[in-house]
């Protein structure tokens, strides 16, 4: 899914972030650990936030890799683990990476949970039950959310209401490419949610639905610059974008609100994988209980502006810090439909938009 690429550019918590020196520990003590994660602002505040109290409360040492937020990240894993020259030894997937590198086996190993105990404090969905186990525990998570202008409609309750062209008609800003985020609104807003997606006939029936939306729709955008630039000269009233940025502009004065429709938004998140081949097991438990902590979740949402994967009861965030980064209810996206059925769901979805 493409919304973990804009995680490297986030600005919540970011801005003026230099590389930093990961702090030593407190006792010199040989381990360390190599972890991966996109790069820029991302790894920058990451080095800064997260790994030095990691650092303080373990003595493990972090060494950060930058690697790549998509599936080139597995042909690198591929070549080195073939080679026996592992570049890290915990790396951040996205679901769908996550379930690609599983499928081609021998990439990321199973985890002994009995070591990693915090990973109860996240829903059971967070941990990754991949062909060889649990290979996966959520590490953070952001969502793409409705958003309006209140300045011109009243708030939406609903994705359905977005069909309502006595509201909506050539004001809309919608993403563009395929996967994301309309199906999985519109298949849990009409149809059976994900599960409506697993046949052609599902798929085709979806877009034949969002296919009645084109009217209102006065943007389809790729770039999150362009749905910005629309929403603050009005071209557009209304759409889908990051729960996070729309938030940052609210602050900055522009005319723009996000809100949880009675379907939900969009949450997507990553994982903290270990590397087959790695030694670093033990050290790899430590990182990912430290990362399912409550207090770490908090921090991480506060620093670098990422929705914590723990009821927000079990956190110190306030209403207002929880609300700029997360809410609810979540809508899952069909991760294993993209993938099983790529070719089909982009040709229909290319071809609806081309039609006139």
């Amino acid at each position: 899914m493409p919304m973990l690429n804009r995680r490297a550019l986030l600005k919540t918590g970011a801005a003026g972030i230099a590389a930093s020196t990961l702090a030593s520990p407190l006792i010199a003590q040989n381990r360390s650990i190599r972890i991966g994660s996109y790069g820029g602002y991302f790894e920058d505040s990451f080095k800064t936030h997260v790994y030095p109290e990691f650092t303080k409360a373990t003595g493990i040492e972090v060494e950060s890799i930058t690697q790549p937020n998509s599936s080139d990240w597995l042909v690198t894993l591929q070549q080195a683990v073939a080679a026996g020259n592992i570049p890290t030894d915990i790396s951040l997937f996205a679901r769908d990476t996550m379930i690609k590198a599983s499928r081609i086996g021998d990439l990321i190993a199973p985890l002994d949970m009995a070591k990693i105990t915090g990973a109860g404090n996240l829903d059971s969905y967070f941990v990754f039950e991949g062909n060889d186990g649990p290979q996966g525990v959520g590490a953070m998570s952001w969502f793409s959310a409705m958003v309006f202008n209140p300045n011109e409609v009243e708030t939406p309750a609903s994705w359905a209401d977005f069909w309502d062209s006595s509201l909506f008609e050539a004001s809309l800003g919608l993403g563009r490419n395929y996967n994301a985020g309309l199906l999985d609104f519109t298949a849990a807003t009409f149809f059976d949610g994900a599960e409506t997606m697993m046949s052609n006939d599902g798929i085709v029936a979806i877009i034949e639905k969002v296919a009645e939306l084109k009217p209102n729709v006065a943007l389809w955008w790729t770039a999150e610059s362009q749905m910005e630039q629309s929403m603050k000269n009005g071209d557009v009233v209304a759409g889908q974008y990051y729960l996070d940025v729309a938030n940052l502009m609210a602050l900055d004065g522009f005319p723009i609100k996000p809100t949880f429709p009675k379907e939900g938004n969009l949450q997507d998140y990553g994982s903290w994988c270990l590397t087959a081949g790695s030694d670093k097991g033990d050290e790899a438990a430590e990182f990912m209980n430290f990362s399912s902590e409550p207090s770490t979740q908090a921090l991480m949402s506060r620093k670098i502006g990422t929705a914590p994967l723990v009821d927000k009861a079990m956190t110190d965030l306030t209403d207002d810090e929880f609300n700029f980064v997360s809410g609810a209810p979540a809508i899952k996206p069909a991760y294993e439909a993209y993938l099983d059925n790529e070719t089909f769901i982009k040709e229909s979805w290319d071809k609806m938009l081309a039609e006139v």
